[in-house]
């Protein structure tokens, strides 16, 4: 199996360029898991207090797992924490968890990027598809669809399956396995709330957002990565797009520099908050133009989309 072609960082920064890039802070990944978590606190507390806002909330917490899911990401490559045992802690405890396994998974992604072997090109290589087409995913996604497909579905197949002679508590251990966090994230949360009348509080303010706007802005932030990259593209200024991101795309749909992805295919233990440092580098010595990038999520759509529908 070959390996996607990856670039060294000396071919592209002097060392004292380099070295401000490559560092971690012992800070600065703590502080956004802090962010990440208050920002759904705040979101949360706001809806109690305005049940009006509820689906604002939505979305902003909807925004924030997906961050935290990136932060977990970013602890995946080693880069949250300079002492990796506290990197791993923070990007397993703190965050969506199951980082081990998705270490595996992803670091394969980034070995076989766009490659034959890459364990995400079925997830590019569908595109471009009709327009008809994305509008039914996005649809599946905001109604929950996706989400019950994906987390689900499989487990209740498994459970139901008549073929299978499984005891009561082998089947009860099947429904807990790699679900624990959720359902005692929502036992905590529905005994601190319930007593004060917010016993809604944990599935109008975590379940729905995690059933409906992370999964779409989930396939967005897939679109826009490697939507329309070419299968066993050699060049690797190409194996990923870097998406132009405007201040309410980063609040609601690209949190935590997540839109620098062919930097960080380029460079993949740069920390995602050194990313747009890479990015005005590599502009102002000219390398941009050879990478992939987009000016905006609505023209990575549009491309995504321009499959012409069958009459």
């Amino acid at each position: 199996m070959a390996a996607a072609a990856r670039v060294a960082p000396k071919d592209y920064f002097a060392p004292d360029e380099w070295a401000p890039l490559a560092r971690k802070s012992v800070w600065v990944g703590p502080a956004l898991i802090s962010h990440a978590w208050l920002v759904i606190l705040a979101a949360s507390a706001m809806a109690m207090a305005w049940p009006v806002t509820i689906p604002l909330a939505v979305i902003i917490i909807g925004a924030r797992q997906l961050g935290l899911a990136i932060l977990m990401h970013d602890a995946a490559h080693g880069a949250l924490h300079p002492n990796l045992k506290l990197n791993d802690f923070l990007g397993d405890k703190l965050t969506p968890g199951g980082l081990v396994k998705y270490r595996t998974y992803h670091l394969g992604h980034h070995r076989f990027a766009q490659q034959a072997e890459d364990p995400d090109l079925g997830l590019s290589a569908p595109f471009p598809i009709t327009r008809r087409s994305l509008r039914r995913k996005i649809v599946r996604d905001l109604t929950g669809q996706t989400h019950w497909k994906q987390r689900w579905a499989p487990l209740f197949k498994r459970i139901r399956n008549p073929k299978r002679q499984e005891a009561a508590s082998d089947l009860m251990g099947t429904f807990m396995v790699g679900r624990w966090r959720f359902f005692a994230g929502a036992a905590v949360t529905i005994a601190v709330t319930a007593p004060f009348g917010y016993w809604w509080a944990w599935f109008a303010l975590w379940w729905l957002p995690q059933a409906t706007w992370y999964p779409m802005i989930t396939r967005l932030r897939n679109i826009a990565e490697h939507a329309c990259v070419a299968k066993d593209e050699p060049d690797p200024l190409r194996h990923a797009r870097t998406t132009r991101a405007n201040l309410l795309e980063r609040m609601f749909l690209a949190p935590y520099w997540v839109n620098y992805h062919c930097e960080h295919h380029m460079f993949m233990h740069v920390p995602c908050y050194n990313l747009p440092r890479a990015h005005r580098l590599l502009k102002a010595k000219g390398v941009l133009l050879g990478m992939l990038t987009a000016p905006s999520y609505v023209d990575v759509l549009r491309q995504a989309s321009a499959k012409a529908a069958v009459a």
